[in-house]
């Protein structure tokens, strides 16, 4: 047989296009580039007006993820292009800059994102070059779990039947073996030259000493987990004092993971069966939070549920609102449960999952506070900020959105403090103010005889502010506010 014609270096190569999947593992769109035996091109544009820009924490994430995937890179001899600006030009610019003949990429949920996609897609193929998207972010793409009648899903239960019914996610694939060298040259930015660190003041020291963004840190996570953590958590992981969940959301978010592998490696773990159902239950609702968002793609700035578009929110930029929300934003509000979780997020850029909820709770009903507000800090602070999770969980808090939590379900931080983190571990190590409190008066200091606030170090409107609300008051007013939509008609 003859002997095959070696790679040619200097060939046209295949452009492949990193967004959201920062790896080099089964992703599809790289093993596609490599798979055609042309030399292959990395690119990454840091592109913040196609798309909603990425908030001070993901970014901080981000030069993390760039790092480790440019380390992934090397071995297989490619090098990553990095440039900033719009992608809609970058793109058929860096094609014509190389010659290539093919770009391939990993496809994008928000409408922004897919509008760029499509035009930039049209404009390669008018042009004679191939274009092809894949699937690397879900475990089902949005538009194949559908209901009997052939539309999308609003209620999360029937969607997780229908995605599990849908068949089990493909195996992961390894990254590829070979892949061939462009031996051309093109301009990149040097990593530091995006400027997407801190700088004055650094407010990530905490961030540095938590995570290891990348697909090792995110193996390393996963790993924990399945040997530690898996067994216990459908119970573990509403409690905040101890380490029980993935931390795997911002290496999900940033693709440094595939949603497969972590579904297979929990598929076959030596863990109880239902432990397994939930966690893979937690998997669906980032699936659901994907599907109601390429199906709703107003979902992070209009209420799901119109009825909420005539919701009596209170006045948050002057006055006592805007007192108010710089209170939550900084873990002032006088709620130990609550404050806690904002210094955690302040601190780490991460929230336990249970205290997202209570302090969403907090800002929209007992500060009656447009849920927008507090996804717009969130998307700002949190290092796992997703365009999906993030806006349709704010939207769940709220009650208007898709399968919401109903209005009446009004969170007491104090009964919600006791019953999650009874101990006050959690608590503690947040709100030292409070750490010398007996566990009596920890979720309450208010109620704390003067000589035990003495004993503890504290006083109350100088070492610790009182409650910004009193709880019954802002829930009766909240069930007021409601209330006065419960009639009105859902949204189709």
């Amino acid at each position: 047989m003859p002997n095959k014609p070696s790679p040619d270096s200097s060939a046209p190569p295949s452009i492949v296009w990193f967004r959201d999947d920062l790896r080099v593992d089964d992703n599809p769109a790289l093993a596609k580039a490599a798979s055609s035996g042309t030399p292959v091109v990395a690119f990454y544009v840091l592109d913040q007006k196609a798309d909603r820009p990425l908030g001070g924490a993901s970014l901080w994430w981000l030069h993390h993820a760039l790092a480790a995937l440019q380390t992934s890179l090397e071995p297989l001899g490619v090098s990553l292009i990095l440039r900033a600006g719009d992608a809609t030009d970058l793109v058929p610019t860096l094609v014509s800059e190389t010659g290539a003949k093919a770009v391939y990429w990993n496809r994008r949920y928000t409408a922004s994102g897919i509008a760029q996609d499509t035009e930039i897609k049209a404009t390669l193929k008018r042009n004679g070059i191939e274009a092809e998207s894949f699937n690397a972010h879900l475990l089902h793409e949005p538009w194949t779990v559908q209901t009997g009648s052939g539309g999308p899903y609003r209620v999360f239960t029937p969607f997780s039947r229908a995605a599990r019914a849908a068949g089990t996610p493909r195996q992961p694939t390894p990254a590829p073996e070979m892949i061939v060298q462009w031996s051309g040259k093109a301009n990149s930015l040097e990593l530091d030259d995006l400027n997407l660190l801190p700088k004055k003041p650094d407010w990530a020291a905490g961030f540095r000493d938590m995570w290891r963004p990348g697909p090792e840190g995110a193996r390393a996570n996963l790993a924990s987990f399945i040997t530690d953590k898996l067994s216990g958590y459908p119970d573990d992981r509403n409690v905040p004092g101890i380490e029980a969940t993935t931390r795997l959301s911002a290496h999900l978010r940033f693709g440094e993971i595939s949603p497969r592998e972590v579904w297979h490696a929990a598929e076959i773990a030596d863990a109880p069966r239902d432990s397994i159902f939930k966690f893979h239950q937690e998997l669906l609702w980032r699936e659901f939070s994907y599907h109601l968002l390429f199906h709703y793609p107003d979902l992070g700035s209009a209420n799901h549920q119109s009825k909420f578009d005539d919701f009596p929110w209170a006045d948050h930029t002057t006055g006592e609102g805007a007192e108010r929300l710089r209170a939550w934003q900084h873990g002032q509000t006088g709620y130990p449960i609550v404050d806690a979780g904002m210094r955690e997020l302040w601190h780490t850029g991460w929230m336990h999952n249970r205290v997202r909820m209570i302090v969403g709770s907090f800002l929209v009903k007992h500060l009656l506070t447009d849920w927008r507000v507090g996804e717009a800090w969130f998307w700002d602070t949190l290092v796992d900020a997703d365009p999906a999770n993030n806006t349709a969980s704010w939207q769940w808090i709220a009650g208007s959105g898709a399968d919401a939590a109903p209005y009446f379900r009004i969170f007491n931080p104090v009964l919600q403090g006791e019953k999650f983190d009874g101990d006050g571990t959690y608590t503690r190590r947040w709100v030292p103010e409070v750490a010398k409190l007996p566990k009596k008066y920890l979720h309450k200091p208010w109620e704390a005889p003067i000589n035990v606030l003495r004993d503890a170090g504290m006083t109350l409107g100088s070492t610790y502010p009182h409650p910004i609300v009193d709880h019954k008051t802002a829930r009766d007013r909240a069930l007021q506010a409601f209330k006065s939509l419960s009639e009105t008609p859902n949204a189709a």
